[in-house]
């Protein structure tokens, strides 16, 4: 598989297109497992609470992943991506026991053309329309 976006048509502020992740308790089970993270504060509302948080939050790592899966989707290619960082957190993904869980919207642009076909896409994700990780950077190598 090959990246599907051409390094010569996107410029400097090319917007990726936007995804909404619906993050559901559901999800964050199968994480745990995945990730054999089984912190309670990702599956149990009654020590979430105890803790001071407000209901059982997202992990992390699980916003950080959903974040770059926009990148790689609009590249075309999972191994187009060549780096990526996010500096930190600045507030959890509080997911509701509900069937509609959690949404976090997830926006993209285009920060810097690099050489060697790779750009560096500055990504951003909100969670009821504020910043929940500051920081974050993609590279790709596009086609």
């Amino acid at each position: 598989m090959a990246a599907k976006v051409a390094h010569d048509d996107i410029e400097v502020g090319t917007e990726i297109p936007a995804q909404d992740i619906t993050v559901r308790r559901v999800d964050l089970l199968r994480y745990c497992g995945a990730c054999s993270d089984f912190t309670a504060t990702h599956w149990n509302e009654r020590i979430a609470k105890s803790v001071g948080l407000p209901d059982v939050i997202a992990h992390g790592t699980y916003t950080i992943a959903a974040a770059v899966r926009v990148v790689t989707d609009w590249a075309g290619d999972p191994s187009a991506l060549v780096e990526y960082s996010v500096r930190r957190f600045t507030r959890p993904v509080v997911v509701p026991d509900d069937d509609a869980g959690a949404t976090v919207r997830i926006t993209g642009v285009v920060e810097r053309k690099l050489d060697d076909r790779r750009a560096v896409i500055r990504l951003r994700a909100r969670f009821e329309g504020l910043e929940v990780m500051s920081g974050a950077r993609a590279v790709v190598r596009l086609a």
